[in-house]
């Protein structure tokens, strides 16, 4: 099979590969940008490997940088772009289940494409368009079948990893797993708990946000690999509620995390430690403890004026959206126009300052302060009272003469 015309983002690395070619060596695009083509399909990166090993790489380019020359991987800097050219290489054992004790550097594409672990990322272009397929990769591309390169209990073994990238897979692109790599996956889940936390999050989230999430997470289950996954132990049915759900992918990370924890029934003190066992950041997790019983409100009511004022324009937007997944209808532009039509934004909106209450009050300095803008601040939000410094001024008085603080 020959690509009759090359898309732009191989076009700008050609003169590399000619370059290659020029002196002598093997040069070819290879991976999931050539897997993404053939599925028509955006290009993320461009991923280039050559026969010329690492020092001739060196020699041949004016400016690089050894991003990974150990493992035999040069980046190349030209005026436009960047690009990984990695030598040919053949990998040993996988003692920590991870990464090779070392690597060989070969000068033969067939032993470099035999370790990669799907036969649909084992595909390889030349300069002249031809499409290399090894390991009938085009064929398991065309039945929308996942197969793992050669033995798939040795692939899984070497990289546990890949284990989830399968099953990533899976929900990204609809494919079915070729039953002796399921097998494989079954058999070996355990090994994940080999695989750092950060590593099987990467994997997860783009499982979750899938446009087949459904199947992904059917397997996921099936394969018993999230017994093995943070928090997920005893979560088998909350995630197949998650596969049950309709609809299309899901845009956002922090949409994805809200629907699981919601299908998952976590309550709201449990949310931040299962994140935190993800390694989530805390920004994220900021965010979704917020989105999540605001989901949960919102299946069940419309959003009045303080609740969309606390949770902000964004967020109330990012959880009306998921009514889509609970056979809901949601009103983005309804909230748009709340949101607009608020009073005040924050409480830098608000017609006074601490200052002033300091000032007209003869309190020392302390919480009552802040106690009397948030009572202000969520007066003026439900529309109890006009923004204006007078008003607000008397019902600091009013509110004081109460508490007395």
């Amino acid at each position: 099979m020959r690509l009759t015309s090359l898309p732009l983002e191989f076009q700008g690395a050609m003169p590399i590969l000619r370059s290659l070619h020029n002196a002598g060596y093997e040069a070819y695009y290879v991976g999931g940008s050539v897997r993404d083509i053939l599925l028509n399909k955006p290009i993320h990166d461009v991923d280039i490997a050559t026969s010329a090993f690492p020092a001739e790489v060196k020699e041949l380019f004016r400016r690089t940088i050894d991003v990974g020359i150990q493992h035999g991987t040069v980046m190349v800097i030209t005026k436009e772009a960047t690009y990984e050219v990695t030598t040919f290489r053949t990998e040993s054992t996988y003692q920590d289940y991870r990464r090779p004790d070392h690597v060989e550097f070969v000068r033969s594409l067939k032993e470099d494409l035999k370790r990669r672990d799907f036969t649909i990322n084992a595909l390889a272009v030349g300069i002249d368009g031809e499409v290399i397929d090894l390991f009938d990769g085009l064929s398991d591309l065309r039945n929308k079948i996942l197969r793992a390169v050669g033995n798939p209990y040795e692939r899984f073994h070497e990289d546990a990893l890949r284990m989830m990238r399968a099953l990533r897979f899976v929900s990204q692109l609809g494919f079915n797993l070729e039953p002796q790599t399921f097998e494989a996956i079954y058999e070996y889940h355990s090994l994940l708990a080999k695989i750092s936390v950060e590593r099987i999050n990467v994997e997860f989230v783009k499982l979750l946000m899938g446009s087949f999430r459904q199947a992904g997470l059917r397997s996921f289950v099936e394969s018993e690999c999230y017994i093995y996954c943070p928090g997920l132990r005893n979560q088998g049915e909350g995630l197949l509620r998650f596969a049950e759900l309709g609809g299309p992918a899901i845009p956002t990370e922090r949409q994805a995390w809200t629907v699981l924890i919601d299908c998952l029934g976590l309550a709201e003190q449990e949310i931040q430690p299962f994140m935190k066992e993800w390694k989530c950041s805390n920004q994220l997790i900021k965010e979704v403890r917020q989105m999540v019983p605001a989901l949960a409100y919102r299946k069940q009511h419309e959003w009045n004026d303080w609740q969309l004022y606390q949770l902000g324009r964004e967020l109330a937007l990012s959880v009306d959206y998921l009514l889509y997944y609970f056979h809901q209808e949601p009103n983005l532009a309804k909230i748009r126009l709340m949101y607009q039509n608020l009073k005040i934004h924050s409480m830098k909106d608000l017609a006074i300052k601490g200052n002033q209450l300091m000032e007209s009050f003869d309190y020392p300095r302390g919480p009552w302060i802040n106690q009397v803008l948030r009572a202000i601040e969520k007066a003026v939000v439900d529309r109890r009272l006009e923004n204006h410094s007078e008003e607000l001024m008397n019902f600091a008085k009013d509110y004081l003469r109460k508490e007395q603080p």
